[in-house]
């Protein structure tokens, strides 16, 4: 993909020059996630791609751990699981706030909420789905049945439509993305590959800057246009990751028929 101008200038130079090659060609390329979040500050609200141990944006985190980033508000459907993803933001303590649906298999999030070393937010995931959808749409909030008459309810607006009544919810937007796709181009247009696509295209959308991990880096025009899903316009950094381990939070066996 060749140097990108981060990699010439060490990252000094104002984002829109950072964007352009000599020529003026847009080239979004970082070298690795160490340098994609180098300017992530401490109190930063962070969204975070993927669902239980797909499609998460592993690298970005413990880019985000070596550096140290601490105070952060997290939104992600989970926080990972045990020795995995966001479970490692937790182990150090960077994480002061999660916004999400689903504690997950995650014992050390449980007891953290529990003793109540770190505040969360718990949303059904409906409703946390339209949170984000509608942040990156310019959609500051919107009416929903869901909660109505629980615990969900408690401090938000109830308003009646017909005969059915709703709750106020607003819209999630954030400071960063951390996206995960299979394919990228310099550009950032993105495509996913089946369930890694989850959470990811909305974040996408709702974050002033959204940085995209991908499996594969090609050239522009290798992505079949009807296959991008995120448009290159809402990613403002991309690397490539290096190739690991895809793991299985639940892997069910069955025995094999005789023959």
């Amino acid at each position: 993909m060749g140097t990108s101008p981060l990699q010439q200038s060490g990252g000094r130079r104002p984002l829109l020059q950072n964007l352009l090659e000599p020529g003026g060609l847009v080239n979004k390329v970082f070298p690795n996630a160490d340098a994609a979040i180098a300017d992530v500050p401490d109190g930063a609200t962070i969204m975070v791609g993927g669902f239980g141990m797909c499609g998460v944006p592993v690298e970005l985190i413990e880019a985000l751990r070596r550096k140290g980033t601490k105070n952060l508000t997290v939104i992600s459907n989970n926080a990972g699981a045990d020795g995995f993803g966001l479970a490692y933001l937790l182990a150090t303590r960077q994480i002061r706030k999660v916004i999400g649906t689903y504690i997950g298999e995650n014992r050390l999030f449980e007891e953290l909420a529990l003793r109540g070393e770190i505040e969360l937010e718990l949303n059904p995931q409906g409703t946390f789905s339209e949170r984000i959808r509608a942040g990156g749409a310019g959609v500051p909030a919107f009416y929903t049945p869901t909660g109505v008459g629980t615990l969900v309810a408690e401090g938000k607006e109830v308003r009646e439509f017909g005969s059915r009544k709703y709750l106020l919810e607003r819209a999630l937007t954030a400071d960063f993305a951390f996206v995960k796709a299979w394919k990228g181009d310099r550009w950032g247009n993105l495509v996913y590959r089946k369930t890694a696509r989850n959470f990811n295209p909305m974040m996408a959308t709702a974050a002033k800057v959204t940085i995209a991990e991908v499996e594969e880096l090609v050239e522009l025009g290798e992505l079949d246009p009807n296959c991008i899903v995120t448009p290159g316009i809402y990613v403002k950094r991309i690397f490539q990751a290096t190739p690991g381990e895809k793991r299985i939070e639940k892997r069910t066996l069955r025995k094999r028929a005789d023959g």
